[in-house]
């Protein structure tokens, strides 16, 4: 007589495991409550998961991380600040592709414990350019203004420590994370201000977008006189915008240069003709991403 053996259940290889392990998680600079985390619940939805870095070098190292992360998630530059320097040479050195990109506005908020009115207020902390973006509010009060290294953890300590007196600069996001109340929402003088970030992930994790309609390229010419300018009409004779172009110098050459540059176009063979044309113009030409082009978004619909 034989006992009937139920089916035992399938065994998870090793690779399905570790995809279990890094699913919707991405690295992102800053702490919770961040720009960065809004921006990662913009692209990937709200229940992503983030891991907080101290650099952005560390989101990179984690976002290439097969067991870490499924990637990151890097602010590249601002509307008023300009462009983010040294990331675009950690994207230049790491073996990751762009997939996407966030154009986020950037909206300042004094929050406060719940409870807590304006009269109460005696202090006021959050990063040095977050309280720059909002002065011509702060001008109003005698407050002391206390310089912190993030606005978003300004946010988690007021709420650690229920301060009564203390008021933080930071996201709408932090305020729902933090149970903080907002008591004067947007209170930055620029509207204009955006940062745009780049969604990074590992090249075997990257899946072909039919309907993308940019892409960030890195290149360099040889030291032959017209020789940019050659590539830049072959751009042009495609009718492919030039949104992005940024130059870096080549460590140890004689002043020769590295371009980044982001096109927009309409189709995917138009971006391959151009490729095609750029080809034998440039040297060392690295396509980091094709993509599909990001909105600009406010970070409200983002907010439990």
């Amino acid at each position: 007589m034989f006992l009937k053996i139920g089916k035992f259940p399938e065994r998870k290889t090793m690779k399905q495991k570790v995809e279990i392990e890094q699913r919707k998680r991405v690295s992102i600079q800053g702490y919770e409550g961040s720009f960065h985390q809004v921006a990662a619940r913009i692209f990937f939805g709200e229940d992503v998961e983030v891991i907080p870095c101290a650099t952005f070098r560390e989101v990179v190292r984690i976002a290439s991380s097969l067991k870490e992360s499924m990637g990151g998630v890097m602010a590249i530059e601002n509307s008023i600040a300009g462009s983010i320097l040294p990331n675009y040479t950690l994207l230049q050195n790491a073996n990751l592709k762009v997939t996407g990109e966030v154009y986020l506005q950037i909206e300042q908020n004094l929050l406060v414990n719940p409870g807590v009115k304006l009269e109460d207020i005696r202090e006021v902390h959050s990063h040095p350019m977050a309280i720059l973006q909002c002065m011509d509010y702060l001008d109003k009060y005698n407050w002391k203004l206390v310089e912190t290294e993030d606005t978003a953890l300004s946010a988690k300590l007021l709420h650690q420590y229920r301060s009564k007196h203390t008021a933080a600069i930071a996201s709408k996001l932090a305020a729902s994370l933090f149970h903080l109340d907002t008591i004067a929402p947007n209170i930055h003088t620029m509207a204009n201000n955006y940062t745009r970030f780049l969604i990074l992930q590992r090249p075997d994790d990257v899946v072909a977008n039919q309907n993308a309609n940019k892409a960030s390229i890195n290149f360099h010419t040889d030291h032959s006189r017209g020789s940019l300018a050659k590539v830049l009409s072959a751009i042009a004779d495609e009718f492919v915008n030039l949104s992005k172009l940024q130059s870096f110098p080549i460590p140890g050459s004689d002043f020769k240069y590295n371009f980044h540059a982001d096109m927009e176009f309409d189709n995917l063979d138009q971006f391959n003709r151009v490729i095609n044309k750029i080809e034998s113009l440039t040297e060392g030409l690295n396509v980091y991403g094709v993509y599909r082009n990001g909105l600009i978004k406010s970070n409200e619909h983002v907010i439990n």
